[in-house]
């Protein structure tokens, strides 16, 4: 699932782009930071990833991760816990007229990664890509099966 592109086909708008950095920016600093006095969520080191906004504006979905990708559910349980207070600190300085819900979502996004380049280091793969390429097949100017555009 593209977390930036709604359903409608539409990609997000500027708006939406900014306040979702805006937001991503402002929660970092705040774990960063410790704002929140819960001794579970100030031991831990969380990633916010990217935060996706819907077009209103209401809910804020935020892509996180524990450092080292572990822990997951105790991070999630500890967001979700203080959502209340993150969402105080994260809007208690942006120009809003109301404060979005935040929401929160393990970022997968380095893990489909790893899974890309196991992919790709796989031997059969490598070796069909290879082929491709002595075919004139590959992605280059000569092979790019771009037709006659």
């Amino acid at each position: 699932m593209a977390r930036s592109q709604p359903r409608d086909g539409r990609g997000p708008s500027q708006r939406q782009l900014r306040v979702g950095e805006l937001i991503r920016r402002t929660l970092s600093d705040v774990l960063i930071r410790g704002e929140i006095h819960d001794p579970d969520l100030q031991s831990m080191s969380i990633t916010v990833g990217e935060v996706t906004v819907t077009r209103d504006l209401k809910i804020a979905t935020a892509w996180v991760l524990p450092l080292g990708g572990k822990d997951k559910t105790a991070m999630m349980e500890a967001l979700k816990r203080n959502k209340g207070a993150l969402r105080h600190a994260v809007v208690k300085d942006m120009a809003l007229k109301m404060a979005p819900d935040l929401r929160f979502r393990i970022d997968e996004t380095f893990d489909r990664m790893d899974a890309t380049r196991a992919l790709f280091e796989d031997e059969t793969v490598r070796r069909d890509i290879e082929a491709r390429d002595e075919d004139g097949e590959g992605d280059g100017p000569d092979g790019d099966g771009g037709g006659d555009a």
